[in-house]
């Protein structure tokens, strides 16, 4: 495999394991069907085609699932791309995640390709679902690739011979969460003809910076969990040893951004908060698609269950219905950005937006200075109580449960009702000891008027099948602690062709490192949020030596990297800033 004249590092992929439901063909699923005991049942008939191939232009042949509609009429398509086993034939599947992501088995007939739309939904609903392979994967030939210029070429290839098909209206839509969102992201880049609207809903746009080294600190663990769980024949492309071989941008990298200008299509865009992986992605991707043919939607749970809620179903159905089947349904008239706020201890509002508010000249910000007693104060720096210098053990053990030592806070009790929305900037002015390096992480928590710091549980309790907030186990699927920012001070030089004043990208260019015991006034940007405080409830800043998320999963706790050695120390002079920056809606 080679990108750019790079030769790309392989591994191989999870050997496939293939589902005997039907042989390579197609058949009619009559209504009532259940594909598995406890599934649900297909409210109607459905045609499934099979391993139904398409012929790539280097000759490479991917294999996808139709599910369609029992009718002579044609219909539009809608494409899951996915390199985890089409039509739940791979491991991953709702069954991997904690208390099943609040989604009943029951609710899924398990034709639905992971992170994709259920075909028992959609087919009832007039379009056919096509659940395609993704190079490398599941049924498909070749090696898997992530993400990419080539990922957005194959997918261009398999869109057009879709729209040739005699059964389809030449109406072709994308849709599908992470993986299957980051696909359409390059998919759409390509500009495919018969590609009439997108649905990213939730995926990232720069896989070096958003997931292989955020903030220049290198992540591996989950990109591990991933390569593992890969279905194929042969190969898959190697993310992490291509890092560790090129730590800085290059071409590689640079063919794993999006270029959101490229896409000429409507975009209904999800996002949330609670994901470790796509908040920045979703925002961006609204931001930088150049047309008005876009809706950004940040809801206020989390991705799977949000793709299966019934609100999310007839959004998206509203929006396709518009333009894969030219229903005349107002759909224009929809607020650009709906933005939720979460309540943690209070209900979620939802606000309808004519933009996002902090891209605008003139939005509001409250800048806190941090005291070494450890509080926050909107006024500025005082020689006479706020010299000094706190430190912090940055190299504490780390299990990312949401309890771990080694962490300094500081508090501030909002004087009246305060929306904080979107990015935030958090300056501190550090020193090390023993090393020329420091990665540095701050996060936001939300405390009561006593002080409790709160959690915002993504589900309803009664969806999780529990009845208290004590038994949801302390993963990012479930619950969302606040938004974090994460530095390497080696990498702390900016891009300023990628940036924007809301919004600094890292260069991750050549290392600058610290000489040991110098003072080093540290820029972190946190990705956006939404939080409610009432007057009284307090906001704590919490500043660490290790990620202070919850991982995705549980067997992901304890397999943090921390790479400091000792102390890291905060001053607190006349000289050194130190300061949170929060836009306010």
């Amino acid at each position: 495999m080679r990108l750019h004249n790079l030769l790309l590092a392989v591994v191989g992929a999870l050997p496939a394991v293939y589902s005997e439901y039907v042989v390579d063909g197609y058949k009619v699923l009559p209504s009532g069907y259940v594909k598995t005991n406890g599934s649900r049942a297909l409210p109607v008939a459905m045609l499934f085609e099979h391993n139904q191939e398409f012929s790539l232009r280097d000759g490479v042949k991917v294999r996808a699932d139709i599910f369609r509609p029992v009718t002579n009429e044609s219909v539009p398509a809608l494409v899951m791309w996915s390199p985890y086993g089409k039509s739940s034939t791979g491991p991953l599947t709702l069954d991997s995640a904690a208390l099943h992501a609040g989604v009943p088995p029951s609710r899924l007939s398990g034709f639905q390709s992971f992170e994709g739309f259920d075909p028992a939904e959609w087919v009832q609903r007039g379009y056919a679902i096509v659940n395609v392979d993704a190079r490398g994967s599941g049924d498909s030939e070749g090696d898997i690739r992530y993400w990419g210029s080539g990922e957005g070429r194959d997918g261009y290839d398999v869109i057009e011979q879709i729209a040739e098909l005699s059964w389809c209206t030449g109406k072709v839509g994308t849709a599908g969460n992470s993986w299957l969102a980051v696909s359409q992201w390059f998919i759409a880049s390509e500009q495919p003809p018969h590609l009439a609207a997108i649905a990213p809903l939730e995926g990232l746009g720069d896989v070096l910076r958003e997931t292989m080294a955020r903030g220049g600190i290198p992540a591996s663990a989950f990109i591990k969990l991933i390569q593992s769980s890969l279905p194929g024949r042969q190969l898959q492309e190697d993310i992490l040893a291509m890092y560790d071989k090129y730590p800085t941008d290059n071409a590689y990298w640079r063919d794993k951004r999006v270029d959101y200008s490229k896409i000429m299509v409507p975009a209904y865009i999800g996002g949330s908060y609670s994901t470790n992986l796509h908040t920045q992605g979703a925002f961006r991707g609204f931001d930088e698609i150049t047309h008005d043919k876009k809706w950004l939607v940040v809801h206020h749970t989390q991705e799977w269950y949000d793709l299966y809620s019934e609100a999310r179903i007839e959004d998206l159905d509203r929006y396709f219905s518009f333009y894969l089947k030219g229903i005349q349904n107002d759909w224009e008239q929809t607020a650009p950005v709906r933005l939720s706020m979460l309540g943690y201890n209070l209900p979620n509002q939802n606000f309808s937006l004519p933009s996002i508010p902090w891209a605008q000249p003139g939005s509001k910000k409250l800048r806190l200075y941090l005291k070494p007693d450890q509080t926050l104060t909107p006024f500025p720096f005082s020689a006479e109580n706020q010299t000094g210098t706190l430190s912090y053990q940055a190299d504490a053990p780390c299990m990312q449960r949401g309890n771990d030592t080694g962490e300094l806070s500081f508090t501030y009790s909002f004087p009246e009702k305060t929306f904080v929305a979107g990015p935030s900037e958090a300056v501190l002015s550090l020193s090390a000891q023993k090393q020329n390096d420091l990665d540095v992480y701050v996060m936001l928590r939300k405390a009561d008027a006593n002080g409790k710091v709160l959690e915002s549980i993504n589900q309803p309790l009664s969806d999780l099948g529990v009845s208290s907030a004590s038994e949801v186990p302390s993963v990012s699927i479930l619950k969302y602690l606040g938004p974090e920012a994460m530095q390497r001070a080696s990498k702390r030089a900016i891009a300023p062709e990628l940036s924007k004043p809301w919004r600094p990208t890292l260069a991750h260019g050549v290392d600058q490192y610290v000489p040991q015991g110098d003072t080093i006034e540290l820029h972190m940007s946190l990705w956006p949020t939404g939080m409610i405080f009432e007057a009284g409830e307090k906001l704590v800043v919490k500043v660490a030596g290790h990620d202070m998320r919850l991982v995705d999963f549980e067997q992901l706790q304890g397999t943090f990297n921390v790479t400091n050695e000792g102390k890291h120390y905060v001053h607190f002079t006349e000289q050194f800033n130190n300061y949170v920056e929060l836009n306010l809606l």
